[in-house]
């Protein structure tokens, strides 16, 4: 079984902490849309964040739509994108990206609940909390990047040993060729609500943008996963053999806020066309770490958005990290790719 919604197209998707080892169950929010859209790429001026949970993370009950737009006017009145959930002393803090009509710009806010459903949540009145500091990060280039300034897709993860919250995000630098300015964003915090951004944890060169970050502990360094459709031209001159992917990969650093860096030039799980796009990590019922990634493609080359499987991660000697991708769909044959073409 996988999950595909049957009246919503999903995609970008993230999960909700659990405790190790607990009966709790997984709070799946992923980007949604209407399924009967007459062309699949609208759906990004029509997302909501959808909701569903599950013991297994293979079989999911639906509970419909958690979170849609603000009101006419407001800075989140067009769409909202992707973010994550964290919790705090009982309060859960849904961070999202917005955008309005009037301006398309991506900007970031977040939302809180004490109920534990994770159902209703309440915008907070400070909102937007993150707007793209031009000291490090691109100015709105409308030429290059129609969709509006890069800022979106937020995670947070805590740091004991400052008793802070670092937050990653896709943007661009503000320096360099167009093509080369893709970079992950930072941001630290001491209340969740209040932010100093920094210069980016990676370094630009090698992508157009980096998306859907998510920082993970993996044996003695952390792994930085992005998912990405735009390698530079300087990177497709030097490894053209690893610059035709789409889909998700990862960097590494010793502490958390980085520096990043690329150790393998394959990709963690992806294709040409895309198959698998924007994987996430989670720890699984009996405590390993397995990956999940949304299809964007039936066999047919039809927009599918569905969630895949779990897949084990492997950890190698040499710090690289494998995913077996046929773990993910339930009889999908890679060969069937030259059919996509």
């Amino acid at each position: 079984m996988v999950y595909v919604p049957e009246d919503m197209l999903l995609w970008d998707f993230w999960l909700a902490p659990r405790r190790s080892g607990s009966r709790d169950p997984y709070h799946l929010f992923y980007l949604q849309a209407p399924r009967g859209l007459p062309d699949a790429e609208m759906r990004h001026e029509r997302a909501t964040i959808g909701h569903a949970v599950s013991h297994d993370l293979v079989t999911w009950e639906v509970r419909g739509t958690a979170f849609a737009t603000g009101p006419e006017g407001d800075w989140d009145d067009l769409a909202t994108w992707t973010g994550c959930v964290i919790e705090r002393g009982g309060t859960w803090y849904l961070f999202y990206t917005g955008r309005s009509r009037q301006d398309r710009t991506q900007r970031i806010g977040v939302a809180t609940t004490t109920d534990p459903s994770l159902s209703t949540w309440d915008r907070y009145l400070g909102n937007p909390i993150i707007v793209a500091d031009a000291r490090f990060y691109e100015r709105p280039d409308p030429v290059n990047w129609p969709d509006g300034q890069a800022c979106r897709d937020p995670w947070v993860t805590y740091e004991a040993s400052e008793e802070a919250w670092y937050m990653f995000f896709t943007t661009r630098a503000n320096h360099g060729p167009s093509d080369e300015r893709g970079v992950v964003g930072l941001a630290r915090s001491t209340d969740l609500l209040h932010w100093e951004q920094l210069p980016p944890a990676s370094e630009p060169g090698e992508f157009g943008h980096l998306e859907v970050p998510q920082p993970v502990r993996i044996g003695e360094r952390w792994y930085l996963f992005f998912c990405t459709n735009l390698h530079s031209s300087q990177r497709a001159e030097r490894v053209p053999d690893h610059a035709a992917w789409v889909g998700t990969h990862y960097l590494v650093a010793d502490e958390l806020p980085g520096p990043y860096r690329l150790i393998s030039e394959a990709p963690l799980v992806g294709d040409a066309p895309g198959t698998f796009y924007a994987g996430r990590v989670v720890e699984d019922p009996a405590g390993d770490l397995v990956f999940l990634a949304w299809r964007s493609r039936d066999e047919e080359g039809r927009f599918l958005g569905g969630l895949s499987n779990p897949a084990p991660i492997v950890l190698h000697t040499d710090g690289r990290l494998t995913v077996d991708a046929t773990a993910l769909w339930p009889g999908w044959d890679p060969a069937s790719l030259s059919r996509m073409d």
